[in-house]
């Protein structure tokens, strides 16, 4: 995996990213203090899990030989009594049966990201200079 870098970016709280030769942003809400002009970082973990999903989807259905047209994976993030609560909706279009759908219900339990945000995290800091 190529490493994600952050460093400050315009205004109060806008951060620029990199991921290898690929450059985004991320900010907060303007009502957090920020000026709005990327996701937010709960934002991109959804995005993660979001894009992880469908495409977990798409290559299991592929190498099974589904009729999936489209996976549209809408993810919202809340908090409530200091637990993340993700929402994922997922939309299966395509000439599926049922037992297709279910099965792809199963998949999408288990890409990667979803195994990641379900299992045992570590997150090891350390200052580098």
């Amino acid at each position: 995996m190529r490493k994600v870098q952050s460093q400050f970016g315009e205004g109060a709280l806008q951060q620029k990213l990199s991921v290898g030769d690929l450059h985004f942003l991320a900010d907060a809400y303007v009502s957090n203090g920020g000026a709005d002009t990327g996701p937010t970082p709960h934002e991109y973990l959804g995005a993660a899990l979001a894009a992880c999903t469908s495409m977990t989807l798409k290559m299991y259905a592929g190498r099974k030989a589904m009729n999936l047209e489209n996976a549209v994976v809408t993810v919202n993030i809340e908090r409530l009594n200091d637990v993340e609560i993700f929402q994922r909706d997922i939309e299966l279009y395509g000439n599926l049966t049922a037992q297709e759908k279910d099965r792809l219900i199963e998949i999408a339990n288990k890409c990667p990201i979803h195994k990641a945000l379900m299992g045992e995290i570590q997150i090891k800091t350390q200052l580098v200079n």
